[in-house]
């Protein structure tokens, strides 16, 4: 065997890995964009309604008017406190 078939013959196998790894990102871009595809029809039917982020907010702010008042109570124990 002479030297031109040893390189024909590690050119090819390198050609080889180099199409089956091109063919595996290949196939993994094709996973991905339809991976993507799914998750936009996803995120588009489970969005947050308006309703329900008024809803929720008016629960946030009867929870932060609980806190502040606590937090005024406490305030004035400390007052009366110090005053003694």
């Amino acid at each position: 065997m002479d030297w031109q078939n040893v390189i024909n013959l590690g050119g090819g196998a390198a050609l080889a890995v180099v199409g089956w790894f091109a063919r595996q990102l290949w196939d993994s871009v094709k996973e991905l964009k339809a991976d993507i595809g799914d998750l936009r029809l996803h995120v588009s039917e489970t969005y947050v309604k308006k309703s329900e982020v008024d809803t929720l907010r008016g629960d946030m702010e009867k929870r932060f008017d609980r806190l502040e008042q606590m937090i005024a109570r406490l305030y004035d124990k400390i007052d009366a406190k110090a005053d003694k």
